[in-house]
């Protein structure tokens, strides 16, 4: 790659990576590793406004969206029981999410902090 395009490249780069406004919003720093674990590995299908994630289907959609779109944690409360559970098994119906996307004092973090944050929100995105 030549080096202007290189510098194109970082730029844009800074630029999208910059346009990001929300960010975890967390109680404490026990919970930080929970949300940052959420954030990296379940916010492409996941919404909880606390781990900054938007990937659920839209507010209000009924139908459609893509098949990866999960359970919306703002307003979907669960237990750390129920969540490792689902990250065990690939979700509930076993047909999407990948098993075991985090695993042992990883996915315990990951519980926690859905047990504490999820349901609290009263969006639907």
């Amino acid at each position: 790659m030549s080096r202007p395009a290189l510098a194109a490249a970082l730029i844009a780069g800074a630029i999208l990576t910059g346009c990001q406004t929300n960010e975890i919003d967390v109680d404490s720093s026990a919970d930080l590793r929970g949300a940052q674990l959420f954030e990296e590995r379940c916010s492409g299908c996941h919404t909880l406004e606390a781990a900054s994630s938007q990937g659920s289907k839209p507010d209000g959609e009924v139908s459609g969206g893509e098949r990866t779109n999960g359970p919306n944690f703002e307003t979907r409360k669960v237990s750390a029981d129920d969540v490792l559970f689902a990250i065990r098994n690939g979700g509930f119906s076993g047909a999407t999410m990948p098993a075991n996307i985090v695993v042992g004092e990883e996915a315990q973090a990951v519980a926690e902090f859905l047990e504490k944050y999820s349901g609290q929100g009263s969006t639907g995105n």
